[in-house]
């Protein structure tokens, strides 16, 4: 996904000096504390809605165009997709469609069985037509996710509740891509397609709520009564939306909020799961999807040689980013591909373990690097994100410690428009940055990073998503592997080819992965059935209180 759009400044601004950051954590936890706060007023416990308190604020509810978490969260609650995800599966179910889709042997044309007696939130009927009409909308209006569908050639309604979607070359991972939560149906009554044609306040779908309110600090769901499926278990839902995450910290403390979710400060978790140890509130812990990595880029020396790359990912110590960066509340990772995904696996553990020094050392030296003639290498990352801030710190730490001065690492902050605009022009050398996937699939984590239309090995990419993503990684058995993965339909088959692709990956080392996300769910006691689906939504219409 736009890893760009969608990152979360999530920390404060830190000092930079190693030994102190204790004492700087210490200062945020009190300085957080002290701040005077103001928070919405005490939710009422009779009323059956539910309050819900985030960071999150919403650009548009239009699913056509909505491509942030704040958006998509939204969306999720008051739409059907044809596909979807229980909470703790990332295996998709019919939602809006009856049957996984019936494929075409030449893996192109995806006829689809569609649910009969939905009705969208202004009355009109639910159809092949309306999910034709929905599909288009979401690909000719052009908004930021319209790319996602880029290789639709066709959608049409070919009979009254079948769907039949034609593909421009094979994608395995198609089906997924319709549980995105903008691939959802929206009444032909109240939209129309064209290009900009957007409507980012409303929005009539076929969930199991429906818009009452939308407003800058505040959005409201009321119960859709003639929803087709099972109705929501509470009569509405309440989000407050705060202006910080000391804002939602002191909410959620003051019960002004049922539930809180998105997004605070890791010494701001720290302290609501220890008092939820001692009974005070639910810490509800979730695997998410979110990788964080660093992006090596094989144009700039002395990156341009593999032992230099391999001894990066040789040195770095998870253990210690997990615990100094991000009090635990993340997990490390070891692969491209999050451990939420079953072909995952953990080629860099295997190939590298974790801080193995002694390798990195025999690699840096064995082409010629040493304490007088160190290998130099900078690490940039957004000035906003503190999160990058104290990894690069970090790192430069570990590498000063444990390498005897053979490695040495230089940190550059740069605004974060900066940042992205210069990624692809090849300037930096290193980048740390954050992935948010655009559909639960390995491909997502494989292709965007690793595929690369135009290029050489001598060159580098020159055009593809390694160059966007500032790797500039080009392997033709890479581009082989990725298309093979595309086109085959047997999971078995797609396993192997992603085990390889992992292997060469942690060999090449155009990336080192670092952590894979873990998000915290806050609820007041008493509260019932708070849970994400495997996308990081929070699902309103199973909470109770």
């Amino acid at each position: 996904m736009a890893w760009f759009s969608l990152s979360v400044n999530r920390w404060g601004r830190i000092i930079q000096l190693l030994s102190l950051f204790c004492l700087c954590l210490f200062l945020v936890v009190s300085c957080s504390s002290q701040q005077n706060i103001t928070t919405p007023a005490p939710t009422s416990t009779g009323s059956g809605r539910i309050t819900i308190g985030t960071t999150q604020k919403p650009r548009t509810l239009d699913p056509a165009d909505a491509y942030e978490l704040a958006s998509l969260g939204l969306v999720f609650n008051m739409s059907d997709r044809l596909y979807t995800y229980e909470p703790g599966s990332t295996e998709i179910k019919p939602q809006l469609a009856t049957a996984l889709p019936k494929v075409s042997s030449d893996g192109l044309t995806y006829a689809i069985p569609l649910r009969q007696g939905v009705v969208f939130h202004d009355g009109a009927p639910f159809n092949a037509e309306a999910m034709a009409f929905s599909i288009k909308r979401f690909i000719e209006n052009k908004g930021k996710p319209a790319f996602l569908l880029s290789e639709v050639e066709s959608v049409q309604a070919t009979g009254e509740y079948e769907l039949t979607l034609k593909l421009k070359k094979p994608f395995a991972a198609f089906p997924s891509l319709l549980a995105f939560s903008g691939v959802c149906a929206v009444s032909p009554k109240a939209y129309e397609i064209g290009e900009g044609k957007f409507q980012p306040n409303i929005f009539v779908g076929t969930g199991p709520y429906k818009l009452a309110n939308f407003g800058p600090a505040s959005v409201q769901f009321d119960v859709f009564e003639n929803y087709w499926g099972k109705k929501p278990v509470n009569s509405g839902i309440n989000v407050q939306i705060l202006s910080s995450g000391v804002n939602l910290y002191n909410a959620f403390r003051k019960k002004a909020v049922d539930v809180a979710y998105l997004s605070m400060d890791p010494d701001q978790i720290r302290s609501l799961v220890e008092k939820a140890k001692k009974g005070d509130w639910q810490a509800i812990p979730n695997q998410g999807s979110v990788m964080t990595y660093m992006a090596i880029n094989r144009n700039q020396k002395p990156l341009d040689n593999p032992a230099v790359r391999q001894a990066i990912a040789a040195m770095v110590n998870r253990s210690v980013i997990q615990e100094r960066v991000l009090y635990n509340q993340s997990e490390a990772a070891y692969s491209m591909i999050p451990t939420t995904l079953d072909v995952s696996l953990p080629t860099f553990k295997k190939q590298y373990g974790d801080s193995n020094t002694e390798k990195a050392k025999q690699l840096l030296t064995s082409t010629g690097f040493s304490k007088t003639n160190p290998a130099k290498v900078e690490i940039w990352y957004r000035a906003s994100s503190a999160t990058s801030s104290l990894t690069a710190i970090v790192l430069k730490a570990l590498a000063k410690k444990t390498l005897d001065g053979i490695l040495q690492f230089d940190i550059i902050a740069v605004d974060s428009s900066t940042f992205y605009r210069q990624i692809p022009n090849g300037l930096y050398q290193t980048v740390l940055f954050d992935w948010y996937p655009d559909f639960l699939d390995a491909d997502n984590y494989i292709q965007p990073f690793l595929a690369c239309d135009k290029g050489s090995i001598k060159k580098g990419c020159q055009d593809g998503g390694s160059k966007s993503l500032g790797s500039f990684y080009y392997s033709d058995r890479m581009n082989k592997l990725i298309d093979q993965q595309r086109q085959a339909q047997n999971p078995e088959a797609r396993s192997k080819l992603f085990a390889e692709i992992q292997e060469i990956v942690a060999n090449e080392v155009p990336y080192v992965p670092l952590w894979q996300s873990k998000d915290f769910v806050f609820a007041q006691k008493g509260m019932n059935d708070v849970q994400l689906d495997p996308t990081q939504n929070l699902v309103y219409k199973t909470i109770t209180k």
